[in-house]
């Protein structure tokens, strides 16, 4: 069987580089889309050194017309793709009073991290529809605990991820029968420089009980996770949010 191969969305840094790395460690070829031009040198040698082949695409997923240009990349360099991991996205421009939130902070979050990623999953679930069945097929997206727990300061973020919990599910029952897994995973508060502002805050609420585990997130932890489900090893939970969070989002008095 060939080795399989996958696209990691914003794979240059915090999550997205700990699902790269994790899957290239369960022995996937990993193609990277991020902002930049070029990848870091650093970025290639830790992929290449874990035994992958690695291939990098400069995207920007809010651009509609980037996505035939980042599937065509992958399929030129590994001939395939078997996993796509929506992992790039924004936070809230301004933390702030949702009546003063502006219309193009609005439209920049769900532009991202809800349209973008909605239709690169298209293309990507089409080219996985055309593509000969001998590895496990997967869509991986990223959502947040803020799909379900408002954040009043920053509503449009939890906008853009509760939109895309929902197009998880859709996106599930389309291809639940073509045999493609698709998955959501909420995680909780990670350690990455998009909470690297706001750490002082974390660390306070983290100490007074916040996250029943006691501890921050990291991104290995997301990494673990998707590694799995690309994997195949959870197929039959296709549709399945999982959260990734120490405990945070479960209801308690």
């Amino acid at each position: 069987m060939t080795r399989p191969a996958a696209i990691v969305t914003g794979g240059a840094r915090g999550i997205g580089l700990a699902c790269a790395e994790a899957l290239a460690d369960t022995g996937f070829d990993i193609l990277v889309a991020d902002l930049a031009d070029s990848p870091a040198k650093r970025l290639i040698e830790n992929i290449i050194e874990r035994g992958a082949a690695f291939a990098y695409h400069p995207c920007d997923i809010a651009d509609l017309s980037a996505h035939t240009t980042l599937v065509d990349a992958a399929l030129r360099a590994f001939g395939r793709i078997d996993c796509l991991v929506n992992n790039a996205g924004v936070g809230a421009v301004v933390r702030g009073d949702l009546l003063d939130l502006k219309p193009d902070n609005f439209d920049r979050a769900l532009g991202i991290n809800l349209r973008g990623t909605v239709f690169l999953s298209q293309a990507v679930a089409k080219a996985m529809l055309r593509q000969p069945g001998d590895h496990p097929k997967s869509i991986i997206t990223i959502t947040s605990v803020s799909a379900e727990m408002a954040s009043p300061e920053r509503s449009e973020y939890c906008m853009s991820k509760a939109g895309l919990s929902m197009w998880v599910k859709n996106l599930a029952l389309r291809l639940a029968p073509e045999n493609i897994g698709v998955f959501e995973l909420r995680p909780g508060i990670i350690r990455t420089d998009m909470t690297a502002g706001v750490s002082a805050k974390y660390d306070a609420l983290i100490e007074g009980g916040l996250v029943p585990a006691k501890r921050w997130g990291e991104a290995s932890d997301i990494g673990a996770m998707v590694a799995a489900l690309a994997a195949g090893r959870l197929g039959f939970s296709t549709g399945s949010i999982i959260n990734v969070d120490g405990a945070l989002s479960v209801p308690r008095l």
